[in-house]
């Protein structure tokens, strides 16, 4: 069945920095866009990253471009997100998501907490 599993979040200081991962098996990876959406408490579901099924095109919103980077091994099935001067209002769950022709699918998430 399609499944995606991230791991790699945790508490970090202001100016800190995690990397994210997301494992993901029972569908086509490589032909699959793959992005990076985060949820506080009380909060919409908001996009952070995008990358294009051949990573040569990613998307960031202005809150976290030129902080965030997102990258995918296509051989391994996974995708990443390396977070960088991380803020207290980054504090979120992350989730993971996968959509291809066919349909889409979100991992259970992972959260990060920027707190000193």
């Amino acid at each position: 069945q399609v499944q995606l599993v991230e791991s790699g979040g945790g508490l970090v200081p202001p100016g800190g920095s995690l990397r994210l991962s997301c494992a993901a098996s029972g569908f086509t990876f490589s032909m699959a866009v793959m992005s990076w959406f985060r949820q506080a408490p009380g909060q919409e579901r908001d996009l952070v990253a995008r990358i294009v099924s051949d990573g040569s095109d990613t998307y960031y919103p202005t809150s976290v471009k030129g902080r965030f980077t997102i990258s995918r091994d296509n051989g391994n099935n996974r995708v990443y997100l390396q977070m960088n001067n991380l803020k207290p209002e980054d504090t979120a769950r992350y989730f993971c998501n996968a959509q291809w022709i066919r349909g889409d699918a979100w991992g259970q998430g992972t959260q990060v907490t920027v707190s000193s």
